[in-house]
């Protein structure tokens, strides 16, 4: 299960901020997960509360925000939503290289006391 090494780096990014700002608790950690980032957000959940346990993210509130997949589709000059990582253009049926959100892992805030 990768999302525990996620998870960990997660952490270890989370306490460095935390410090960073003297903060003696983290209250709550955001998350912002593409569709097509490989990572299962029930797994993620579940990694978080072992990997956070005994630091000072021990029973912060974790908000997952989904992204979904959008392509570019050249011929339309449009983004459109690439359902199950299909890039295939619904309007003209063109195969889209473009991929233009999606694949994030990223930590969008943290909520310090």
């Amino acid at each position: 299960m990768h999302e525990l090494s996620l998870m960990a780096a997660l952490r270890d990014q989370a306490l460095a901020e935390a410090r960073r700002h003297g903060a003696e608790q983290i209250t709550a950690i955001r998350l912002r997960i593409g569709s097509l980032a490989g990572v299962e957000p029930d797994a993620l959940q579940l990694a978080y509360a072992v990997v956070m346990e005994g630091s000072i993210a021990a029973g912060a509130e974790l908000v997952i925000e989904l992204v979904p997949a959008r392509c570019w589709c050249r011929p339309c000059e449009a983004c459109f939503v690439a359902d199950q990582g299909v890039c295939e253009c619904p309007r003209c049926g063109t195969l889209s290289r473009e991929l233009r959100q999606g694949r994030e892992l990223q930590l969008v805030s943290l909520e310090i006391s």
